[in-house]
């Protein structure tokens, strides 16, 4: 996710501080403001989608010297949501702990978070390129680029989660082309062309949970 090795890691810098302004931006109405996720208030999506500084230290010392089992962003987002994955298995536990570390975190550090943490964190990875290995709990082994096609999208699709429930300007148009892609390359290529193209009525979306 290098800088120069990367072009996605200054988009995803980029929407986070586009989170870290908005946030700057609420009062403390708005940061109780329910969104559309039924389960998240403006605040709880905040905790949920802030970058942890911790998780970009921890590559490093996961780099492998070996070829990885995962290699693109769309391997890890079928992996997550076939039947009996993450996506499913684990979705309230993630949302328990949103809101857990939305009750324990106050607002200005989530701000931190997006606008300071997480890109200097996202940074000191420059001198890694996008096709480095390296170990994941759950997946075995990926490929670093992977991960971060996937930690755009879910900045970009949170994003939008965000801005129904408070308003403000879309995502960049540069998040917004890298997320579409993705998405549209975790369907099988045949149904979505086909659905694409009104060929068949069979149901292609949702691509992920």
């Amino acid at each position: 996710m290098g800088r120069q090795n990367d072009p996605l890691r200054a988009v995803l810098a980029m929407t986070w501080t586009s989170w870290a302004q908005r946030g700057a931006a609420l009062d403390a109405e708005d940061w109780d403001r329910p969104t559309r996720l039924p389960a998240w208030t403006v605040r709880e999506l905040y905790a949920h989608a802030a970058p942890v500084p911790e998780m970009f230290t921890g590559l490093r010392a996961a780099v492998l010297d070996a070829p990885a089992g995962i290699t693109t962003g769309a391997g890890i987002l079928r992996a997550y949501n076939r039947p009996g994955g993450l996506a499913h298995t684990a979705a309230g536990q993630i949302a328990d702990a949103a809101k857990e570390a939305a009750g324990r975190t106050d607002p200005a550090v989530l701000i931190a978070r997006f606008g300071v943490e997480g890109p200097a964190a996202l940074a000191a990875l420059d001198d890694l390129p996008p096709d480095t290995t390296v170990a994941h709990p759950l997946l075995g082994s990926v490929r670093l680029g992977a991960l971060g096609e996937v930690a755009l999208m879910e900045a970009t699709v949170h994003l939008l989660d965000l801005i129904a429930a408070v308003g403000g300007p879309p995502p960049a148009d540069e998040a917004l082309a890298a997320t579409r892609a993705l998405l549209a390359e975790v369907a099988d290529p045949v149904a979505f062309i086909e659905a694409a193209t009104g060929r068949t009525a069979g149901a292609v979306l949702p691509v992920i949970r």
